[in-house]
């Protein structure tokens, strides 16, 4: 790759660092709006957006998904740990941990051979 073509390649990468960080602000005020007087549909569409973005962005910055799912795993477990208010009152923590169990059986899988 010449000269060129890394600053190029640099310039395109700032870009869309910037376009996501825009899109992520612009997704958590969807939310608050659909929060306010928006129908389920548009609060699930706006949540969803900031996820997405979310690995995006993490993705940009260098971030794998997998680590990005390592990590959040993780600091469900501290928070449980450290009995998190939404853990303490409804067992939220749990049910999240549960969930993305369920839905990485190849995780557990690899677990095994490890």
């Amino acid at each position: 790759m010449d000269n060129f073509d890394k600053k190029v390649d640099i310039t395109k990468n700032i870009k869309m660092l910037e376009w996501l960080k825009t899109e992520l602000v612009s997704s958590v005020a969807a939310l608050f709006r659909a929060l306010l007087k928006g129908t389920r549909e548009t609060i699930l569409d706006a949540l969803t957006n900031i996820i997405l973005i979310s690995y995006l962005l993490g993705r940009r910055l260098g971030m794998s998904f997998a680590r990005i799912d390592l990590h959040l795993e993780s600091k469900i477990r501290v928070n449980i740990d450290e009995g998190h208010q939404s853990e303490k009152w409804y067992g939220d923590l749990s049910e999240l941990l549960r969930h993305l169990d369920a839905c990485r059986p190849e995780r557990k899988r690899r677990e095994h051979f490890e």
